[in-house]
C-alpha cells in the first residue's frame, strides 16, 4: 500500500510536470542603453529555451512600456505595422535573418529626444517571455565658450558677470566653476536652460565674481564619458577705453602737434627774416627807410 502511495504519486508529478509549459528566456540588457542623438540605435533582445522553430511560429512583439503602444510587431513570417506608433514609421526594422538563432533586436533609425524611454521585447514560439529595458537619449555639446561683461565697464574692485555657453546638448550637464586656487565657486552659478525645437537643451551659466584672476568652467556629460573645460583671465587694472574715445585722444594729439610744427615754422622765418635786415649795409637801411616815408 505505501509503495503503491508512492507510486501514485510520481505519476502525478510526472504528468504535472509535463503539462506545465517552461516560459521563454527573453534577455535584454540590465544597464540602460544609451543612443546617440539623430544616429541609429539597436536595442538588443535575445531569447532562448527552446529547440529548432520555423519562423511561422515565431511572434515579435516591441511596444512601450508606459503606454503600451506598438513600436514594431512581427507574425506569420513578416512584419504587422498597421498599428504602430505613427511616430516610429519607416524608422523600426527587426533582422529578420537572425530570429530563428534568437535574435530579436530592435533596430531604431534616427533617434529623437523623445524616444527616450522604457521599451518591452515580447517573444512567442509556442510559449512565451519577456523584458523590458530602458534607452537614454544623449547629444554632445557645442564647444565651450566663456565670455564676460562689456570690457568699458571694467573698474578695479567691480565685479564681473562670467557667462560658460554651450549649444545643443542633451541631457542637462554637470558643470563646475573654479578660480585660480583651485576653490569651488559653482555655488554662486545660476543656470538658464532654454529647449530648442528638437527639444535638445542650450546651457547659460553666469556667476558674478571679482576680477584679478583666473576663472574655469568645466562641462561634463556623463551619459557620453565627456568632459569640456574653458578658462578665462581677467586682469585688475586695465581698463579699455571705447573706440571714439581713442579716435578722439587720436586727433587731438594730431592737431597739437600740427601746431607745434607750424609755431616752430613761423619762428624760423620770423628770426631768418630779421637776421638777413641786421646783414644789409646802413645805406641800404637809410635808403628803405626813406622809401618807407
Amino acid at each position: 500500500s505505501e509503495l503503491y502511495n508512492m507510486f501514485s504519486l510520481f505519476i502525478k508529478l510526472f504528468y504535472l510536470t509535463r503539462s506545465m509549459k517552461v516560459s521563454l528566456d527573453v534577455r535584454v540588457p540590465e544597464s540602460p542603453a544609451v543612443a546617440l542623438f539623430g544616429s541609429d540605435a539597436v536595442l538588443n533582445c535575445s531569447f532562448s529555451g527552446v529547440s529548432e522553430f520555423n519562423l511561422s511560429d515565431l511572434s515579435v512583439f516591441w511596444q512601450l512600456s508606459d503606454t503600451k503602444r506598438a513600436v514594431h510587431s512581427f507574425w506569420q513570417s513578416r512584419d504587422q505595422l498597421s498599428d504602430q506608433e505613427e511616430r516610429f514609421s519607416n524608422r523600426t526594422s527587426l533582422f529578420q535573418d537572425q530570429l530563428v538563432s534568437g535574435n530579436a533586436s530592435l533596430l531604431l533609425r534616427r533617434v529623437r529626444v523623445a524616444d527616450e524611454g522604457s521599451y518591452s521585447c515580447f517573444v512567442r514560439v509556442q510559449t512565451y517571455g519577456s523584458a523590458a529595458m530602458l534607452m537614454q537619449v544623449a547629444a554632445p555639446f557645442s564647444k565651450l565658450l566663456v565670455t564676460w561683461g562689456p570690457e568699458s565697464a571694467l573698474k578695479p574692485g567691480d565685479a564681473v558677470a562670467l557667462s560658460c555657453v554651450a549649444y545643443g546638448g542633451y541631457p542637462e550637464a554637470e558643470v563646475l566653476w573654479q578660480d585660480g586656487a583651485g576653490h569651488n565657486l559653482t555655488h554662486n552659478v545660476t543656470v538658464s536652460q532654454v529647449a530648442n525645437e528638437e527639444g535638445l537643451f542650450s546651457s547659460v551659466l553666469t556667476v558674478i565674481l571679482e576680477p584679478s584672476s583666473t576663472y574655469s568652467c568645466r562641462l561634463s556629460q556623463p551619459l557620453l564619458g565627456e568632459e569640456a573645460q574653458a578658462s578665462v583671465t581677467i586682469t585688475q587694472g586695465l581698463v579699455f577705453p571705447p573706440l571714439a574715445l581713442w579716435l578722439t585722444v587720436a586727433l587731438a594729439v594730431c592737431l597739437l602737434a600740427l601746431l607745434v610744427a607750424l609755431a616752430a615754422v613761423c619762428r624760423r622765418k620770423i628770426r631768418e627774416s630779421c637776421e638777413e635786415m641786421r646783414r644789409q649795409p646802413p645805406a641800404l637801411s637809410r635808403e628803405a627807410n626813406k622809401e618807407v616815408t
